[in-house]
């Protein structure tokens, strides 16, 4: 199953994407507003149930990120072996891991173009999994951690390099051009813990593979990611982790191959499907 959130015609949807189409199942339920509400009811069986037997609604749609207002987007820095071997600084492996926070207006959905800024030309990517709350919590052990899980999607973490260098201690303004990055195509149901245990990223740029990596080789992984962050701050249903991109963005290249417009890149995860998005300046 696939749960989305579509634009067509100036009104905004949630429901099911089929091979066929899109199923608009939000007009069945006023009382949930948006997936986010969804997520927080534990009404996703019910839109299930309420799509069986039904056609698409929709073949002509826009994308928009699975959960649109996420209360928090909370991302994990530098979290595979060879990325921290990359920044060439001769550190050993962290014993607490890096975070960074995003603005839901940073992503866009799937099909829609990532957007170079005039200000600065380093946009790169970061293909990663985006794992979905569903019930919220503070202090969640590891070992429960799965048990908080709504659903998974897909995310490129575009950033925009030269600005994350511009101070001394974070990367918040390189992180949050508007419309830099992309979370979608939907978001899947988190049923078995081979869905993230056995999950594989793989990112490629105009069809050249840039990035390709198991989860299981995460320095800190989720179940750890759910514990430690829900230590410092309450993760309530809808809030996002973005997991830690593999080696291979576009600054680790000597020349650094950035994106720039007319590129395509395709971040694909095991069992969830294919988040594709162009590039183009800012207009």
């Amino acid at each position: 199953m696939k749960f989305a959130t579509i634009s067509s015609e100036g009104q905004e949807y949630y429901g099911i994407v089929r091979d066929d189409g899109f199923l608009a199942l939000s007009p069945d339920f006023p009382h949930w507003p948006d997936l986010r509400a969804v997520i927080a009811a534990g009404g996703l069986r019910d839109l299930a149930h309420a799509a069986m037997g039904r056609g698409v609604t929709h073949t002509d749609f826009t994308y928009l990120p699975p959960v649109p207002n996420p209360g928090k987007i909370i991302c994990v820095g530098v979290n595979f072996p060879e990325r921290n071997a990359e920044y060439l600084d001769g550190s050993e492996q962290p014993k607490y891991m890096s975070l960074f926070v995003r603005f839901p207006e940073s992503f866009v959905g799937h099909g829609q173009p990532l957007i170079r800024p005039p200000e600065n030309h380093t946009l790169d990517y970061e293909g990663e999994m985006a794992v979905v709350i569903g019930k919220g919590g503070r202090r969640i052990r590891a070992e429960d951690a799965y048990d908080h899980i709504a659903g998974l999607s897909i995310c490129n973490e575009g950033t925009i390099r030269d600005w994350v260098r511009h101070a001394k201690f974070n990367v918040t303004q390189g992180k949050n051009w508007d419309r830099s990055g992309a979370i979608g195509p939907w978001m899947v149901p988190f049923t078995h813990p081979a869905q993230i245990d056995a999950a594989r990223i793989t990112t490629r740029v105009n069809g050249e593979v840039r990035q390709d990596d198991a989860l299981a080789n995460m320095i800190f992984p989720v179940r750890e990611e759910i514990a430690y962050i829900s230590t410092f701050t309450t993760l309530n249903p809808g809030d996002i982790i973005v997991t830690g991109t593999p080696t291979g963005a576009g600054a680790r290249f000597d020349p650094p191959r950035y994106l720039k417009p007319g590129d395509m890149v395709e971040v694909e995860v095991t069992g969830i499907g294919t988040l594709v998005n162009g590039v183009e300046d800012e207009a």
